[in-house]
């Protein structure tokens, strides 16, 4: 399949179904001739309500890490968007979103990044992009791992996850806004 026909595929896709409380509404962007690629989460009710990846709260703040007005971050053209879950998981018992379903990335990424052979630059953002694609070079905790952004090479930057959730993570690590995200907006404006 090209990626026109992997991704009608995966936004047809109803392999979790049955563990979604709000039913599947995948929830992927991207064409062949993007040069950034986001990996983040799932998308929240308000994303699953819309159908716009980061049309919350989150998707301001990484926006506005990246410098980024909406209609250069929703262009297809440059950026690619594809979550480790591409439906709307449910709440956890603390009130967060549940993790991604596990059977999505396995399932989508390889055939949709293999279509996407343009991109210079992925952002992993959040643990859960961040365990897939790292792996055992991942640090001991997220904090670790975004630190070390220099140590995964100049094609990959790890990222926390933009939340308000993170605002506190925000505050208690001030080296993110003044080492990481010149070097994260320059490069983005190099590729966008």
């Amino acid at each position: 399949m090209d990626l026109t026909e992997t991704l009608r595929a995966a936004r047809a896709c109803t392999l979790c179904a049955a563990h979604l409380p709000l039913g599947p509404r995948p929830i992927v962007r991207a064409q062949e001739t993007a040069r950034l690629l986001i990996i983040g989460q799932a998308p929240g009710t308000r994303v699953h309500e819309s159908g716009v990846p980061w049309n919350d709260r989150s998707g301001d703040r990484l926006r506005d890490w990246l410098q980024i007005d909406g209609d250069t971050f929703y262009d297809e053209s440059r950026i690619a968007i594809v979550p480790m879950g591409f439906c709307y998981p449910g709440v956890d018992a603390r009130g967060g979103d549940k993790p991604p379903r596990p059977e999505c990335a396995p399932a989508w990424h390889p055939p949709i990044l293999e279509g996407l052979p343009k991109v210079e630059l992925t952002l992993l953002v959040g643990q859960y992009a961040q365990g897939h694609y790292l792996g055992k070079r991942r640090k001991k905790t997220l904090s670790e791992t975004v630190r070390a952004w220099a140590d995964y090479g100049p094609g990959t930057l790890p990222l926390p996850h933009p939340s308000w959730r993170n605002t506190g993570w925000l505050k208690k690590n001030p080296w993110f806004e003044a080492e990481l995200l010149p070097v994260l907006r320059a490069r983005v404006r190099a590729l966008v």
